[in-house]
């Protein structure tokens, strides 16, 4: 590829963000709707969707590390699942709702984590499920988790760990052998910066405020933690990053500032959703 190519694909993908952001784009109280920074002008949507496919086929090849509950044998399971993930993403919040394919497995593993890879493919640990009390509660995680894909975290570190030419690269099939590889690895385990870690807590608040669920979610989520004295480390996001009480406080603040809206839990058909589970 010429320099001109090169060019003339750089202004074509300005020329798409811009028009994608051409509508509101300004939320008061959760911040900018669109992603921003020099990722979302030079790494492409479609691109955001092959590191999440890399990360897919990581995933799914090493079955001991990542025990996939089969959607099959569990139906009900992944119905639950699946309406949780498909009310969120009909929020009207997710700015990516129509650009990411939004694929939901569940890891059977005691674990209490999920993540978001990008693209859209979400995990959701069956330890974090069987942890928590009410629906609302593990919609604010994923909230929190979809929110990192929507704002494409993963895509500006990855551009901040290898520079936007070697990771363009890599994807392209130019890199060194096993490099989209490596690179689908370090995608899953992945920690985010403190600030994309704020984000994600207010976009999950922004999300669930769309919906019938209570905006807190991810509060509820935090309080168990501290009420349990589990806060040492569990899930990953919480090893580098401002403590639960904190997180608590600034949740509360982004929700009272979107009216203070109490929804609902969900108690009832959690306790379903837990009880198809292996």
């Amino acid at each position: 590829m010429n320099k001109i190519t090169i060019s003339l694909f750089s202004l074509m993908l300005v020329f798409a963000a811009c028009s994608k952001e051409a509508g509101p784009t300004e939320d008061k109280c959760a911040g900018k709707f669109a992603p921003s920074g020099v990722t979302s002008l030079l790494i492409s949507m479609e691109q955001d969707k092959q590191m999440g496919l890399a990360s897919v086929a990581e995933i799914e090849k090493n079955p001991t590390e990542y025990p996939l509950l089969d959607s099959v044998k569990y139906p009900v399971a992944y119905a639950h699942i699946n309406r949780i993930t498909k009310t969120i993403l009909d929020s009207g919040g997710v700015y990516s709702k129509d650009d990411f394919e939004w694929r939901v497995k569940i890891i059977n593993k005691d674990v209490l984590n999920a993540f978001c890879t990008p693209g859209g493919y979400i995990y959701v640990y069956t330890g974090l499920i069987k942890f928590l009390d009410n629906e609302t509660q593990l919609a604010g995680v994923m909230g929190h988790e979809i929110a990192h894909a929507d704002k494409r975290h993963s895509a500006n570190q990855m551009v901040k760990n290898y520079g936007v030419s070697a990771l363009v690269s890599i994807l392209s099939g130019g890199g060194q052998p096993g490099a989209l590889s490596s690179l689908a690895t370090q995608l899953i385990g992945l920690s985010f910066s403190r600030s994309d870690e704020t984000e994600a807590d207010k976009f999950s608040v922004k999300y669930l405020n769309g919906t019938s669920y209570d905006g807190r979610g991810a509060k509820y989520f935090f309080e168990k933690l501290i009420t349990a004295g589990q806060t040492g480390g569990t899930p990953a996001f919480l090893s580098t990053h401002p403590n639960p009480e904190t997180r608590v406080a600034d949740i509360t603040a982004v929700w009272e500032c979107y009216g203070s809206k109490v929804g609902q839990t969900f108690d009832a058909q959690y306790m379903q959703f837990k009880a198809s589970l292996p």
